[in-house]
């Protein structure tokens, strides 16, 4: 069976199971299928590839699949874009297909072997496959069981692939939190995921809505301090620690000194910390990126917690400077604490801009990417906002940010969903050819880079980026998608 009848026999089975009356039927065979479905979601992008968008030879595709693909009709970029959505929706199948089993809380051992969970957290339904939220929607079902939390609190790639998806602007944001959240719950897993998880939720505590609920931050806030006293003598990780003290010490301490406090002493602050940040900028634009950096930080110690416009602007402007200074983890908090406290949530433009920076830094593609994308949609949102005119040409002459655009086609190629896929197969082939590894190496660096090095097209010839004057995920394809794609077989 070739993996586009695997899309229809595994579609048809995940609607099956997805009933109580035929899921008995399927659950008859619950072993085998489980474990089909966790093979088929771990290589069917590979073998897609490998089968389909990696033939050098396209006369060597099967002309069957090509027909079914694009109906008869569309040459190679239209099998390509086709066979990428198809294959997502194939990975995304086999995850429902999996869900459906997990719920119901059977062939949990299968699922949660160590080396398929790992795969599961870098599992994305990408931006052909939007609705889908990957392997943190079955990573969340895992959740609610205990033996779920136990095999997940024992990886560190999966609390720390949970961490970085809940300080970003992915729309499946509040299920990394979610995860989190339950893993610190349960007094069996807390203690093996609070060393990495409080330094990631410390910075969600002022969280207002995110998904569709309410009141995120204290409920973080909550979790986070449940038993603090006690646990103290728990923790011996100094870090954690500080961090604890530091939650207590914003959300306890200083919001009862703030609440007795009179309005024109509050208002005092408030004076005393614009001219603190006025300092701060001052000595930015004379260079002096560690003196700024120190201005800012006084002044958030002093900004009382109600004015959050003025804490997002020092929390950002503050980013800024670790942005300069090469400090990416340090930027990555301070950005997601300002766009925490914004309204609606991560909406501050600026901080979604030096996040993906950041984000960047550190080699993480798709979360710089999500960063990216909605700081365009904010530079659309702001530009309708301040104009008076909203005239269809006007809105033609709109422009993304050329920086912006450099990004997202830098990170679309390090996030295309076959990029694993084709790493691999291109690594195989040079092993087998026996090349030196000094010219695997520099090869294989250039394939990562080639699509930020080759150069890039004005957001004019981008007519794909622009719907409605937003940017999401069903929408962002740039139309370059065939060299993409053929990287591959122009470097072999």
């Amino acid at each position: 069976m070739t993996w586009v009848e695997q899309r229809v026999a595994i579609r048809a089975i995940g609607h099956l199971a997805s009933y109580e009356k035929t899921f008995k039927s399927v659950a008859i065979y619950e072993e085998e299928i489980v474990k089909l479905a966790m093979n088929l979601a771990s290589t069917c992008l590979e073998v897609v590839y490998k089968e389909f968008v990696g033939v050098k030879d396209l006369n060597m595709r099967l002309k069957y699949h090509c027909d079914l693909l694009t109906r008869g009709v569309g040459g190679l970029e239209m099998e390509n874009s086709k066979a990428e959505e198809w294959a997502s929706q194939l990975q995304c199948w086999s995850l429902h297909l999996l869900n459906c089993f997990a719920i119901k809380e059977r062939c949990l051992n299968l699922i949660c072997e160590k080396f398929f969970l790992k795969e599961l957290s870098e599992m994305w339904g990408g931006l052909a496959n939007d609705s889908s939220p990957g392997g943190v929607g079955l990573i969340r079902v895992l959740c609610y069981n205990k033996d779920g939390r136990r095999c997940i609190a024992e990886s560190k790639d999966v609390i720390k692939n949970l961490c970085n998806l809940s300080r970003s602007s992915d729309d499946w944001q509040y299920m990394g939190i979610d995860c989190l959240l339950l893993l610190l719950a349960d007094s069996g897993t807390r203690y093996k995921v609070l060393q990495v998880a409080s330094m990631c939720l410390v910075d969600l505590i002022e969280l207002r809505t995110l998904g569709g609920r309410s009141n995120v931050g204290n409920t973080i806030t909550r979790t986070l301090l449940a038993d603090f006293k006690q646990r103290k003598v728990k923790i011996k990780n100094i870090g954690v620690q500080q961090v604890l003290e530091e939650i207590w010490g914003l959300k306890v301490d200083r919001k009862k000194r703030e609440q007795n406090m009179s309005d024109e002493k509050l208002e005092e602050k408030r004076v005393m910390v614009s001219l603190m940040k006025q300092e701060g900028n001052n000595s930015f634009w004379l260079g002096k990126i560690e003196e700024a950096m120190m201005k800012y930080s006084e002044a958030l110690e002093l900004c009382p917690l109600r004015c959050r416009k003025e804490r997002i602007v020092l929390y950002s402007n503050r980013a800024q400077c670790k942005l300069l200074l090469g400090e990416a983890n340090d930027a990555i908090s301070d950005t997601t604490k300002a766009l925490s406290l914004s309204s609606p949530t991560n909406s501050h433009s600026k901080s979604l801009w030096r996040r993906s920076q950041a984000y960047d830094m550190k080699g993480l593609a798709k979360e710089s990417l999500m960063d990216c994308i909605m700081f365009v949609n904010c530079c659309f949102k702001m530009d309708y906002s301040s104009s008076s005119s909203s005239s269809s040409s006007m809105k033609k002459n709109m422009r993304i940010p050329y920086y912006a655009v450099r990004m997202i086609n830098k990170q679309m190629e390090s996030t295309w969903l076959f990029k694993n896929a084709q790493l691999k197969t291109f690594v195989d082939l040079s092993e087998k050819t026996n090349q030196p590894h000094d010219v695997m190496r520099a090869t294989r660096i250039l394939l990562q880079k080639k699509g930020f090095i080759e150069g890039l097209s004005s957001i004019s010839e981008e007519p794909q980026l622009i719907e409605k004057g937003e940017i999401s995920r069903q929408n962002l394809v740039i139309k370059d998608r065939e060299r993409q794609k053929n990287v591959f077989t122009q470097s072999v």
